[in-house]
């Protein structure tokens, strides 16, 4: 039986937050606005099906993209890209950044970000969001994003949807835990792929119900700004 952590996350959130004030872990709580992001892909089956329901409910979202997954499907990439969606990066391979050498981690950041310029012709000064794979940082990691102009991007709802407990209790975590500036963290890649089309299918009329509106990392970012 897989070990679920998802209660220790809202935790985890709660004291990781004013520690590391310079990533991004939520918006506003003025506006009732929320981000809905995803990691790991693009994935040939799964990506487009989370589109469909992006497109069904005339939603925005944020991607973050390992370079690996844009170079093997480029063309996926690009109807994400057409929709604007925000695109974000994720690595080239989903190797912890903590375990990266500084080389490493620049060429790993640079490779993703030639990837998404061949697929999607959005320039690398375009795509600067960067979300660390496992959401495993160091100071040492922040003070690089800074002086390469990368920023960091964490989360502040995370269902553990990696882990297939099911839909409906994926759903349920995030219903319980949303609130105004929520940034929520999905997956469309091979791990929790599977089940995020229908997760996304039940949670986007619940939240639009509950009159939320659904924006991208870029005004989460200006909202933050805005009230520093």
């Amino acid at each position: 039986m897989i070990m679920e952590f998802a209660p220790l996350f809202p935790i985890a959130y709660r004291l990781l937050q004013p520690t590391f004030p310079k990533c991004l872990w939520c918006g506003s709580g003025e506006h009732k606005t929320i981000a809905l992001t995803f990691d790991d892909g693009p994935h040939p089956q799964y990506t487009p099906q989370v589109l469909a329901v992006l497109d069904r409910y005339q939603i925005t979202a944020s991607f973050f993209w390992l370079g690996a997954c844009v170079n093997r499907s480029p063309d996926v990439a690009k109807a994400v890209s057409d929709r604007g969606h925000w695109i974000g990066l994720h690595g080239y391979d989903h190797r912890s950044f903590i375990r990266l050498s500084p080389v490493d981690l620049k060429a790993s950041l640079e490779k993703t970000q030639t990837a998404i310029y061949s697929a999607c012709d959005i320039l690398p000064t375009k795509v600067r969001d960067v979300r660390p794979p496992n959401g495993l940082f160091t100071p040492q990691t922040l003070n690089l994003f800074s002086q390469w102009q990368y920023r960091p991007v964490m989360w502040s709802v995370v269902p553990e949807d990696w882990a297939r407990p099911g839909v409906n209790k994926v759903v349920r975590r995030v219903i319980q835990q949303v609130k105004s500036g929520s940034l929520i963290v999905l997956h469309d890649g091979a791990c929790g792929g599977q089940d995020v089309a229908a997760t996304i299918q039940i949670l986007i009329p619940q939240l639009l119900q509950q009159g939320y509106q659904f924006v991208t990392i870029e005004t989460l970012w200006q909202q933050t700004q805005a009230i520093s």
